[in-house]
């Protein structure tokens, strides 16, 4: 990427050019020893403990500079929040040589340089708790400046930096001028380590699986592909890990997980991104009516741990969390939608409905998919509440168990929140002679054109002949459980660098 520098750019290392020049080390390499973080500070200091506060020592990024003569009020932002040092000339240089308080804090320092003080805690006549600086270090010199966001005293924001073509590109500026933008992914880590946290005390082992795969299996997905170079073959980055997973159930493991990253060579939307992180985990002895509850106790206890409460907010909603939820079949939401009862029609009669309901469909899909469309274009985005889809036709879900009780339909659902898919779960497909057969079904959609059906998995179809036992298992969909958790409308706001078209170039 060329480089042309700005006015301001210009200037920054020209400042650094002359703190270099009078012998400063501008990127020190040194050990800082940090004792003190802002919120921490300001939080706990007070008339009575201020003797714990008689010498502290931060650092952080300088966000705004009050010049006033001989004293500075500069304000510095560290990984928690913001704090304010108050720095007097005569005691950073008490000595008559005074040029480090000319070549770097008076005439040297910029917004977004990173500095480090020492010094006591006291509050100014303002009532602002700061620090009183004792020594200032350079740590590192900026020399891009930061986009100006202003705040007053009440909280009002000015300027703020809104678009999200810089705020994704960008994220590490985002972060820094947009701090609240950080709860978000601390509380992306909190959900991760609540649900690691469930299921190992439930007795789950957490594993890993290959990311290059021969077979590109567990979903209906088209893959990335690449190259193996030593051994000359074409492997496919994972579009999910359950067939591995399974493959741990035959070999006697009664409950593992994953949190995978899988890829998909699809579409960008608000919604998708190509790389994504799904928890998939599998059951031994278990089904679907298992996996609903234990999926309600996992979900509510993630939002009381984030929000001290289950009802949490997305956008104009309030989301309950609470257990039990809606559960519905697929037929029935699209009948309660439409009023079109389609589940005793055939491939023919599912295209005169889509063409009816103004659904437009490729020639190359089969019922299963016709369905789906039905579903996504008339109902998905009515749920709101947390609600399972359930009992699914066959056709749908090549790797589920068929209904026990219901000719042509499998033990599956879907969790539905704010009308997208969050979850999706079955009782596992255990019989190889079936499993075979649908493999071949799958085939005939890809020679059919549909370059989203599922390949045939020779190996795992050798080990379900040695036997799996009665499984269930689910995929959830960290990245939106995320946005639903957070009230973010969109995927980029809860990945730290999502997938971006390649940046313009001179």
């Amino acid at each position: 990427m060329s480089q042309h520098l700005s006015e301001q750019e210009v200037i920054r290392r020209e400042k650094l050019a002359k703190i270099q020049a009078s012998g400063i080390d501008a990127y020190p390499a040194a050990l800082y020893p940090v004792s003190h973080y802002s919120v921490d500070i300001k939080s706990a200091f007070s008339e009575e403990t201020k003797e714990q506060f008689a010498q502290v020592c931060v650092a952080g990024r300088i966000m705004s500079i009050n010049d006033k003569g001989k004293v500075f009020f500069i304000k510095i932002q560290d990984s928690k929040g913001i704090i304010q040092l108050y720095v007097k000339r005569d005691e950073i240089c008490p000595e008559e040589d005074k040029s480090f308080w000319e070549n770097v804090v008076k005439h040297g320092l910029d917004l977004g340089d990173i500095i480090g003080s020492t010094g006591y805690v006291f509050v100014t006549k303002t009532g602002e708790t700061s620090i009183h600086a004792q020594t200032i270090t350079l740590l590192t010199k900026s020399l891009k400046p930061l986009p100006i966001v202003k705040r007053d005293e009440e909280g009002n924001v000015y300027d703020e930096v809104t678009d999200p073509e810089f705020r994704y590109r960008q994220r590490y500026v985002d972060l820094i001028i947009n701090p609240q933008v950080k709860d978000v992914f601390v509380k992306r880590t909190q959900l991760i380590n609540t649900i690691r946290q469930f299921l190992n005390e439930q007795g789950a082992l957490e594993v890993d699986t290959p990311v290059l795969q021969s077979i590109p299996g567990g979903a209906a997905a088209r893959p990335f592909i690449t190259h193996h170079n030593a051994l000359d073959i074409p492997l496919y980055l994972r579009i999910a890990n359950e067939l591995y997973l399974k493959r741990l159930i035959v070999g006697g493991f009664d409950w593992v997980y994953e949190f995978s990253r899988n890829f998909r060579n699809e579409g960008m939307d608000r919604t998708h991104n190509p790389e994504f992180t799904v928890l998939e985990w599998y059951t031994a002895y278990k089904d679907y009516e298992w996996m609903m509850e234990t999926t309600e106790q996992l979900f509510e206890k993630i939002a009381l741990t984030l929000h001290d409460t289950t009802d949490v907010p997305m956008g104009n909603h309030i989301l309950s969390f609470k257990a039990p939820f809606k559960r519905i079949s697929i037929f029935g939401a699209i009948k309660e939608n439409t009023g079109i009862d389609i589940s005793e029609m055939d491939e023919a009669a599912l295209r005169q409905v889509c063409q009816q309901l103004r659904i437009s469909v490729p020639d190359n899909i089969g019922k299963g998919k016709l369905i789906d469309e039905i579903f996504g274009a008339t109902s998905e985005h009515t749920y709101i509440q947390p609600t399972f889809i359930i009992d699914y036709p066959v056709e749908m879900s090549p790797l589920t168990k068929k209904h026990r009780n219901k000719p042509g339909l499998v033990e599956r659902f879907e969790l539905m929140i704010n009308g997208k898919e969050v979850a999706n779960a079955y009782s596992e497909l255990n019989d190889p002679i079936d499993q075979r057969e649908r493999f071949e079904e799958q085939l005939a959609l890809m020679q059919r054109g549909d370059d989203e059906a599922m390949f045939i998995d020779h190996d795992f179809l050798r080990a379900l002949e040695y036997g799996m036992p009665p499984t269930s298992g689910i995929g959830i969909g960290i990245d939106r459980l995320c946005m639903m958790l957070t009230n973010q409308v969109s995927i980029q706001d809860v990945l730290l660098f999502p997938q971006m078209r390649p940046e313009k170039t001179d």
